[in-house]
């Protein structure tokens, strides 16, 4: 089969499409035909040897796919030719991938192949961000930097299905609408973000802020929360990791909160989280109120391209693959 190889650790450039084996299928394990991949940040990481997890080289990387199932175990409640979304980790940048039975997903009618891919890192990830890490409540008001991309894009659909006023930060004119178009109910530029959030909550600030920016927008994301807000940390997308001064969240009573969902569901919450999770997000997608906004959809053969494009702030929304 094809598939896009890591041989070397230089980042997107040096990736590699070419015929490797189909992947053996281990006892108890699924294999998926993938109809498309997801692209993610993580990704562009694993390129470069920068992720906490570091896979020897070849590896195939891609860590969400959605397809048919071709082998699937007995027991799993998987049958052959079942429609599916999976989070494989690895291997998804391929005509087909292995998968833990657990992290498999059964895909609504109507839900496609495309909108599948681009379901599970990004909106698992922010549904532990808002639900299990920031405790959102209905009525609440959410800031959501990186607006225009997966993640943001998927905070602020569940942020409204929610119940949630949700404030998007974007850097320029055109991710202001991609920003709009997926549910947000203001949009302000990055540059001046803080000034333009309290004026448009009459100085009270957000009760939650989602930042998988990081840099130098951190410290001003703090003073734009209310009392007892939260700033939901879950990457450093601008490449600086940001210093906070503790005084600051014992004067305003707010929080800080580091966002692991992988370590979470690898650790104390197990894989079973993930199936709760995803059966939480059923009835959203089912009646629409979640629709994964695409923001291209390219052949394995663009797999550096689409990397690159993650790498450089130029995505918008979900970035997906097609073998």
């Amino acid at each position: 089969m094809r598939a896009a190889l890591v041989t070397r650790l230089d980042g997107p450039e040096a990736i590699e499409v070419a015929d490797v084996p189909t992947p053996e299928v281990a006892d108890g394990q699924v294999l998926i035909d993938v109809a498309a991949a997801g692209v993610s940040f993580p990704d562009v990481l694993l390129t470069r040897g920068e992720y906490q997890v570091k896979p020897p080289t070849p590896f195939v990387p891609g860590s969400e796919v959605a397809g048919f199932v071709r082998v699937a175990p007995a027991g799993s409640g998987l049958g052959v030719g079942d429609r599916v979304a999976a989070f494989p980790f690895l291997g998804g940048f391929a005509e087909q991938v292995v998968c833990d039975p657990a992290l498999v997903f059964p895909l609504p009618d109507g839900v496609t192949f495309d909108q599948g891919a681009a379901l599970p890192m990004n909106y698992l990830t922010c549904h532990f961000a808002l639900r299990t890490r920031g405790r959102l409540a209905e009525g609440e008001k959410v800031l959501v930097h990186g607006a225009a991309g997966g993640i943001g894009t998927a905070a602020i659909q569940l942020a409204k299905a929610w119940g949630a006023t949700v404030y998007a930060v974007v850097s320029d004119a055109a991710k202001a609408d991609v920003a709009r178009s997926a549910g947000a109910d203001e949009v302000v530029l990055a540059d001046g973000f803080r000034e333009a959030v309290a004026e448009l909550t009459s100085g009270h600030g957000v009760d939650v802020v989602v930042d998988p920016v990081g840099g130098e927008r951190f410290t001003d994301s703090l003073r734009s929360l209310a009392p007892l807000g939260r700033i939901l940390v879950i990457g450093f997308t601008a490449g600086g990791i940001p210093e906070v001064r503790v005084n600051r969240l014992l004067l305003n009573n707010i929080d800080v909160v580091g966002v692991g969902w992988g370590a979470y569901w690898t650790g104390v919450g197990g894989p079973g989280f993930v199936r709760r999770q995803w059966d939480d997000l059923v009835p959203l997608l089912e009646t629409g109120r979640l629709d994964p906004v695409i923001g291209s959809v390219r052949s394995l053969d663009e797999v550096a391209v689409a990397l690159t494009d993650i790498d450089e702030r130029r995505a918008t929304g979900k970035i997906l693959l097609t073998p």
